[in-house]
């Protein structure tokens, strides 16, 4: 009797969960420096606005059970874990503009925005 065996198929590996860019390293490390000292920032999505989800950010005093762990340029950042699909392979950084600042987010897993900005779809 004769047996024979494939090679185990060989798995693409996953993109990073989440990174940041420096600018988003600078004014996180300022925030966790400053008012945040000792907290860290969970990021999750929630369902809101027209096109269905929404960033959420909290601080937080410690990793809870359900968060994945994001150790980039030297900092932490929690994202939940059911966050964490809609998430893989997306770029945080800070942006300063005219009118406003802040935190955004490219997303390859986004299909689309609403015309605001607020929410978007997978």
């Amino acid at each position: 009797m004769s047996t024979t065996t494939t090679p185990p198929r060989k798995t693409r590996a996953l993109p990073p969960l989440m990174s940041l860019t420096d600018a988003a390293a600078e004014r996180l490390s300022r925030l966790y420096e400053q008012g945040e000292q000792g907290k860290l920032l969970r990021i999750g999505v929630k369902t809101k606005g027209c096109s269905g989800l929404s960033y959420d950010m909290t601080w937080t005093e410690a990793p809870g059970p359900g968060d994945e762990v994001v150790k980039d340029k030297g900092l932490t950042v929690l994202v939940e874990r059911k966050a964490s699909l809609f998430l893989i392979g997306t770029t945080m950084d800070y942006e300063t503009k005219a009118l406003t600042s802040g935190f955004t987010f490219t997303n390859p897993n986004e299909k689309g925005r609403c015309g605001c900005g607020e929410s978007f779809h997978v």
